[in-house]
Order: C-alpha cells, then structure tokens, then sequence
C-alpha cells in the first residue's frame, strides 16, 4: 500500500510515465515538524522508502546576506526494500513558485567548489589591479576580499564534507543524508516575499517524489531555537 498521495504524470498520448509521490498535507505518510534547531521538516514515507525534507526557518534571510546567492536543503533518505535504491541528489530540482516558476537544478558540490574558488582567485587579482588604481580605496577592497574570501573557504569545506552524495542503498546500508544547493541570481528571481513558495522534485529511477511547501509555513511563524549549554 503507498502511504502517501501518488499521482501519474501523463504525457501528451495520455500514457502514463513516471509516477509523482506528492507530499499532501493530512494524508498518511506525510508529516511535518518544526525542530528546536530552527528548521522545518517535511516528510514522506512509502512502502520501501522515505524521504525528509528540512530546510532552515531563515534560509531566505540567510540567502540574501551571502555573496553566493545559493538556497540550502537538506534531504535525507531511508530506504526499507528488500533490493537496492540508487540515490542521485543531480536530478534534484527546486522551482521558484512565485518568481514565474523558475526551475533551478542542483548544482554540483565538487564544480560549484571549483567554480568559486576561481571567483576568488579573479577577485584577488582584480583587487590588487583596483588598489593600484585607488589606493585610497585600498582598505574597502581588502576588507570585502577578506569577507569572499573567508566565505569561499567555509562553503567549500562545508560542500566537502556536508553534501548528499550518489549512493546506492541497500539493507544493510539503508540511510543516507546530506545537504543540497541551488542558484537564486537570476533576471526571474526577484527579491523575497513575505511569504514564498516552492516545490521540490527529488527523482530515483521509477518514481518522483515531490514536496511543495513554503518559507515560512505561515505568516509570521517563528521557531524558538535551542541553546547550546557549555
């Protein structure tokens, strides 16, 4: 029995294709959380697999005061089958409800890695070149490459070590988790609203499973975050 809504996703001849796995609210196999570490959880159980949601409650704040202008989600999923489950978190996608739509794909840990890295080694280069040309602007320029610069080397580990990697589950290692990234700079993604709305597609082979939801869930929520005792 499949515990959460299915639906088919019908092509143009009216044969059916993938199958979409939709988190509905109410129905069995759908929750949804607010955890005292600041995040909202969705998630969605089917017979031989589950998968959670969790995104920050401040994300689109945080998202705005990066120099990279990435949205974060972190995804976990648990597989309970008898065979295997490939997981590629590459075929992931979010789409920006509110800003026409936009469906941005995931992107790479190791290439987006690499691609800011470069970022920052252009900048340093055209920071010295700027300095020499203004040198009254000198410590402006050093303290914002300092500010990209430090930025680049905590997302870069962080993309190391925290990213939801392919991986193919099976009984004996049935759980994986990890966070995923996608780009918000673009001509169609305007600034926040108060309230905004997306949809995440999350695909394995024979199925899509998908999570609509909105940051924050409703106007005004707020999650009370639990302190670290030293």
């Amino acid at each position: 029995m499949i515990l959460a809504a299915l639906l088919w996703t019908w092509t143009a001849s009216g044969k059916d294709t993938v199958p979409t796995v939709r988190w509905t609210e109410g129905n069995p196999g759908c929750t949804f959380t607010r955890g005292d570490d600041g995040k909202y959880r969705w998630a969605m159980w089917t017979d031989d697999v589950g998968v959670s949601l969790a995104v920050d409650s401040q994300e689109l704040q945080k998202t705005r005061r990066r120099h990279e202008r990435i949205f974060g989600v972190l995804l976990n999923v648990h597989y309970r089958g008898s065979g295997t489950l490939k997981v590629n978190p590459q075929k992931t996608t979010l789409e920006f409800v509110n800003h026409f739509h936009t469906v941005r794909n995931s992107l790479h840990p190791d290439y987006f890695s690499k691609e800011i890295q470069k970022k920052a080694d252009d900048l340093a280069d055209e920071t010295e070149y700027q300095i020499q040309k203004h040198p009254e602007k000198k410590d402006e320029k050093e303290n914002y490459l300092r500010d990209y610069e430090n930025e680049v080397s905590g997302l870069t580990r962080f993309l190391s070590t925290h990213s939801l990697r392919e991986a193919t589950l099976n009984p004996g290692d049935p759980e994986v988790g990890g966070w995923i990234f996608f780009e918000t700079k673009s001509k169609w993604i305007g600034d926040w609203k108060k309230q905004e709305t997306f949809l995440l597609r999350f695909r394995f082979k024979n199925r899509v499973f998908e999570f609509p939801f909105t940051l924050p869930p409703s106007e005004g929520d707020l999650i009370l975050r639990r302190r670290e005792l030293h």
